[in-house]
């Protein structure tokens, strides 16, 4: 066994004595040492319950043989930290949680691992950590947090986002905004929507490397307990069978994950962090295969922010299983991959009995509703290097359109002038200069876009940015525009009244203007300069690569 290096021989008596001082026997030390990698903490609603999580998990490694040694990574929340300074160090905390964890998994060298995530930038973290590693590995998060109710209709934290904008138009009252602020987020668990932190943990279980319910299970639920038990104990017989997180990820594997990915209509954050995460594997993830497998997969979901339905109501419905059943059914998924449950994918699809129960929330393979996958990549002259944007959740006069360009050089510019009313019908906002490097840290736009479409405007004005948005965002949100501005990207030579075109069915993203132009704008162009104290953040900026690759860190 791997720990072996630490527990036994003569020369390890040492070591020995400071595992006695954890309280350590030596019966517990001959067992195979699991890391628990558990992201508890009092300050994110998704990880407030985590401790209870992790003690199922260490439950079900003791019941399986094993001895579990547990210890914390970071967490930040997305929604605490929007809209202010806090959110440039969202993303680049996934490099910190990633390292730390081989840093402690190197340190100290545990037989196995179970990770314990629930929101953003630590699942996709933990499973980069997972495939560098490749000892043998699960992840099982703390799950879904319900939907909230106010006035007798189901809600979320994307409702108190638009709740500003609707308030700042006359449209609701402030003291129902109160009331909402107060109702839409009832308790523990990852927001309820598809937003980013459930979308990375259904892909989990697509991708083969947590269990069947992992994304789904509400987390104030007895069955999430369960799952973490479950998780312990199978965990024990990865180690058995030898089976790492490597011989599960392979190239079909990739593929199917992006495919859940288009049929689920996830978060554009995935285009980022399965890139990443796949990357550990030396396995290349470009925006091409995105764009290739949204065009032949169905998106079969619309969950809030692009429909009414709730994680709650997908789980319901037969959650990841039933939706990777009908995706089967079109041939669209390899069924032979290999899972943490040590069995095939098709296999687990048979064994589960996996079908749709409510097929309002999971649309037929034959009458999906859209032909097309949730996410679309755009190129052109405004993003040479390509663009993202979630489709399912654009309105559909928005689809295609040509709107005038108002340029803002940061999130707070774009957002007082939104509040304020200088915004109209026909506009496309231009915010840029926040990508990985000239964020730095590629900021979060919650903001912005739910004020459009609080104040109304979402099926009217567009926003185009280098950084990114939430998967809370709806409307013709289109992020990750690259190469970003401060690299010399053509979004950087946007001026105020330019013409944009936007062709969503197209995949088209045009600045329309001259090459001639252009050239002369260059002449002039410098980056911008952005005075950037923190140590950690300017190794980032350095450090980070294009969003187009996932914004990783130079390898």
């Amino acid at each position: 066994m791997r720990s072996d290096t630490m527990t036994k021989g003569l020369e390890k008596a040492p070591h020995r004595s400071l595992l006695h001082a954890l309280g350590m026997t030596r019966d517990e030390m001959r067992r195979p040492l699991i890391g628990v990698v558990n992201s508890a903490n009092e300050v994110v609603p998704g990880h407030i319950h985590l401790h209870t999580i992790s003690q199922a998990v260490k439950d079900g490694i003791r019941s399986a043989g094993g001895t579990p040694m547990e210890f914390p990574v970071i967490g930040i929340c997305d929604g605490l930290a929007m809209n202010h300074p806090g959110m440039h160090y969202s993303l680049p905390s996934r490099e910190i949680i990633a390292d730390s964890i081989e840093a402690m998994a190197m340190g100290h060298p545990f037989d196995a691992l179970v990770c314990v995530p629930n929101c953003d930038k630590v699942v996709p973290a933990m499973l980069m950590a997972m495939l560098r590693l490749n000892i043998p590995s699960i992840l099982v998060s703390g799950g879904p947090m319900l939907a909230g109710a106010w006035q007798g209709k189901p809600v979320d934290l994307i409702s108190v986002f638009e709740g500003v904008g609707k308030v700042r138009k006359g449209q609701m009252r402030q003291d129902e905004l109160d009331e909402l602020e107060a109702c839409a987020c009832p308790g523990c668990g990852s927001c309820s929507g598809m937003f980013t932190a459930n979308s990375m943990n259904c892909l989990s279980e697509a991708i083969g490397l947590a269990l069947p319910g992992n994304g789904t299970i509400p987390a104030v639920t007895a069955a999430r307990i369960r799952l973490a038990k479950q998780a312990g104990a199978q965990v024990m017989e990865l180690l058995a069978k030898n089976l790492r997180p490597r011989d599960i990820v392979t190239p079909a594997a990739v593929r199917n994950a992006v495919t859940a990915d288009m049929a689920l209509g996830c978060s554009t954050n995935t285009v980022l962090h399965l890139p990443a995460i796949f990357a550990e594997a030396d396995l290349d993830l470009n925006l091409g295969i995105f764009d290739e497998l949204s065009r032949s997969t169905p998106n079969l979901c619309r969950l809030s922010p692009a429909g009414s339905h709730h994680m709650e109501d997908l789980h319901r419905a037969g959650g990841i299983p039933a939706v990777l059943a009908e995706l089967a059914k079109a041939d669209l998924l390899d069924l032979s991959v290999q899972t943490v449950t040590g069995a095939t994918l098709g296999d687990n699809l048979q064994s589960q009995g996996a079908t749709v129960r409510d097929d309002q929330v999971i649309r037929p393979i034959s009458a999906p509703y859209s032909p097309e996958g949730g996410i679309a990549i755009l190129k052109g002259s405004l993003a040479p290097d390509g663009a993202v944007v979630k489709q399912s959740a654009v309105a559909q006069e928005m689809l295609v359109r040509t709107s005038t360009a108002r340029v803002f050089e940061g999130e707070e510019e774009a957002v007082a002038a939104i509040l304020d009313g200088k915004i109209n019908p026909g506009d496309a906002l231009i915010i840029r200069n926040e990508g990985p490097k000239g964020g730095p840290g590629m900021r979060e736009m919650l903001t912005p876009t739910s004020a459009i479409a609080g104040m109304g405007l979402d099926k009217d004005v567009a926003l185009i940015t280098d950084g990114r948005f939430s998967g809370g965002t709806r409307g013709a949100a289109i992020g990750h525009a690259s190469p970003e501005a401060v690299e010399g990207g053509p979004i950087g030579l946007v001026r105020e009244g330019d013409q944009i075109e936007i062709d969503i069915p197209g995949r088209k993203l045009n600045l329309l203007v001259s090459e001639q132009e252009l050239a002369t704008r260059r002449e002039s162009w410098q980056p911008r300069q952005r005075e950037i104290t923190s140590p950690f953040l300017r190794r980032y900026a350095r450090l980070a690569a294009s969003a187009a690759q996932g914004a990783v860190f130079a390898r």
